[in-house]
């Protein structure tokens, strides 16, 4: 990649920007540089931002509707940079996620905010968490072939530090 010498984000922004790369479905909703108001050493700064933001809100939109399918409500929802995981569901209902969800396709979010769901019901990866799975997503196996293959390449995105 060029600019990687200036870090990871600055290849993530060149990743997005360049038509038919894998993170090309961001490009719809990516602010193109020159529009971008502000000092340019805020850059990263800003499209950490944008990007955690834009993780929240289609985990929020997709966590609502796994939720609604299987009678479940989570208590809260934290977007983070979680280093190992894709995201956890903890046993008070808080589901965190990966920030790096949103350079994914969308059907990998959408999988990854219904697994958490469905451990609101079921805190294991037993046969009853799986069918929860496949009831409010019936194509996970298309995501979770995604993840195994490309995810770990996901991981050279750094966070710049808040």
């Amino acid at each position: 990649h060029e600019g990687q010498s200036a870090g990871p984000i600055a290849a993530l922004a060149q990743d997005i920007a360049v038509a038919g790369t894998r993170l090309g479905h961001l490009g719809h909703r990516a602010t193109r540089p020159e529009n971008v108001k502000g000092a340019a050493e805020y850059a990263a700064r800003r499209l950490r931002d944008w990007l955690y933001a834009e993780a929240r809100r289609d985990l929020d939109q997709r966590t609502a509707v796994h939720a609604g399918r299987l009678g479940l409500r989570a208590r809260r929802l934290s977007v983070r940079d979680q280093g190992s995981r894709w995201g956890s569901c903890s046993t008070s209902g808080l589901l965190s996620f990966s920030w790096r969800l949103i350079l994914a396709p969308p059907i990998v979010l959408d999988y990854v905010a219904a697994h958490e769901v469905a451990h609101l019901a079921e805190m294991n990866h037993g046969p009853r968490f799986w069918a929860l799975c496949r009831k409010t997503m019936p194509d996970m196996d298309v995501a979770k072939a995604w993840l195994l293959k490309h995810g770990l390449e996901l991981h050279r995105y750094d966070a710049i530090a808040g």
